[in-house]
């Protein structure tokens, strides 16, 4: 029987995968201005109510103490999330005006800005931003913590505050959300033998070892955002395009292969001579009742896949190699593995773990950084009266690469957000990308 330390009202004992999260979090605040967060962006149709939002949010998030929990140990040296037994915390909501005839840059610039703004402590994780354009437009946005949230527990987040704000009680509504994790502390062997399986994945990946752009010098930059938006008959037609060129529910390996593309075009024209392109993939599977309880903390899983600059060449190529190495890794049960194996790496100081986590890879992460969230069915539909016209995702990312490609779905709409580190890529090849990218997800079969 293995060695149990139970849970408390007042922890949630990280997994491995949460302790990674943690250490990428410290790496970016040595390497950008800030650390490894994220933005969720809401469009709305008309001017938010600024005074009924602080009242109502102000509320929420101050009888929520998990949220401004902070990292400690236990005389195991497992760590947790130590959550306070109250907050007085004042809500964070910065307030922007915009003339009714700003265009979509001067929003991104903002949303730029509120991506890229440092916690003020240990104990902050949120932050929220309101810009009111014209008369007419709003956008509503949510800065998190990567250690605190992932993508779909954020939005679960906003979720939960809608039904506070339309009268639920605070105990009725966290209902069913976990607030308390064990410490995982046992079926060692197991561990190492996933511990066994993931080092010979790594090191297959690493031979021979990927290349990424040249970052640019200084360690006090931060990241910018290009948005696509595509209408809803334009997605309908990606999609149909992705069944027939990928196949059935094959939407992500698609996508993945049109972006190794783009970025294998990139790079030749900035000369520089790549054998091969990796891509980390970030997969979410848990339905709508699995995010609300796993709402804290992060409950994702990594898929990594490699592509050829001889296959990039050719999207049939691509979309095989990719679609095989998705099918292999599932089969082996790599998730399983990373999750199990990063178990064993707790011990280990955010400082001394940055130092080893990417040793196979050089110290690089990947190429650049993909994720795909599909549509989910849940209760974002209107916000506090409005209706959402669209739902955004701007996350920051590892220096190096620093630089992703994320894709989310919203009500039948497919966005795509370039995230890149200030001075990563010139105007020019922004446009590039984004134009090779629609390109070929618009082209004729």
């Amino acid at each position: 029987m293995g060695f149990v330390i139970p849970s408390s009202k007042n922890r949630m004992y990280l997994t491995g995968q949460d302790w990674v999260i943690n250490t990428i979090d410290h790496m970016m605040k040595a390497s950008t201005s800030a650390g490894n967060m994220s933005q969720i962006v809401l469009v709305l149709d008309s001017l938010l109510d600024e005074k009924l939002l602080r009242k109502r949010l102000g509320d929420f998030v101050k009888a929520f103490p998990a949220l401004y929990g902070s990292i400690s140990r236990d005389f195991s040296l497992a760590p947790y999330w130590r959550i306070p037994e109250e907050t007085t915390d004042v809500l964070d909501l910065t307030v922007y005006t915009l003339e009714e005839d700003a265009s979509d840059n001067d929003v991104l610039s903002l949303l730029g800005k509120a991506a890229n703004r440092p916690f003020k402590n240990e104990d902050e994780h949120l932050a929220f931003h309101l810009i009111q354009k014209g008369k007419k437009e709003s956008f509503f946005s949510i800065t998190f913590d990567h250690p605190l949230f992932d993508a779909r527990g954020a939005e679960a987040f906003l979720e939960l505050f809608l039904e506070y704000s339309s009268g639920k009680e605070i105990a009725v509504i966290l209902k069913g959300v976990s607030l308390t994790a064990p410490a995982d502390l046992s079926d060692w062997m197991r561990k190492f033998y996933a511990g066994r399986n993931v080092n010979r994945k790594m090191l297959s990946l690493s031979r021979p070892l990927f290349k990424t752009l040249p970052l640019p010098a200084g360690n006090e930059r931060g990241f910018n955002f290009h948005l696509v938006s595509f209408g809803i008959d334009e997605t309908e037609k990606i999609y149909e395009k992705a069944y027939k060129e990928a196949g059935y529910l094959m939407e992500m390996p698609y996508l993945l292969s049109v972006v190794m593309q783009a970025v294998h075009e990139l790079f030749k024209k900035r000369g520089i001579d790549a054998d091969n392109y990796m891509a980390p993939v970030t997969i979410d599977m848990r339905t709508g009742d699995d995010i609300k309880e796993e709402l804290l903390l992060n409950h994702v899983s990594y898929l990594f896949f490699k592509v050829t600059a001889e296959d990039a060449g050719d999207l049939k190529n691509v979309i095989r190699s990719v679609k095989l190495q998705m099918f292999e890794q599932v089969k082996a049960k790599l998730p399983k593995d990373l999750a199990d194996a990063s178990s064993l790496l707790r011990i280990a100081s955010l400082s001394f773990l940055g130092k080893v986590l990417y040793l196979h890879f050089k110290g690089k992460a990947a190429t650049f950084l993909f994720s795909y969230l599909g549509n989910r069915p849940g209760r974002l539909i209107k916000f506090m009266g409005l209706k959402i016209k669209n739902l955004i995702h701007t996350p920051r990312v590892p220096a190096p690469p620093g630089l992703g490609f994320f894709f989310n779905n919203y009500n039948g709409r497919l966005n795509f957000v370039i995230s890149y580190l200030d001075g990563l890529l010139s105007d020019e090849e922004i446009l590039m990308l984004t134009t090779t990218v629609k390109e070929k997800l618009e082209a004729p079969v």
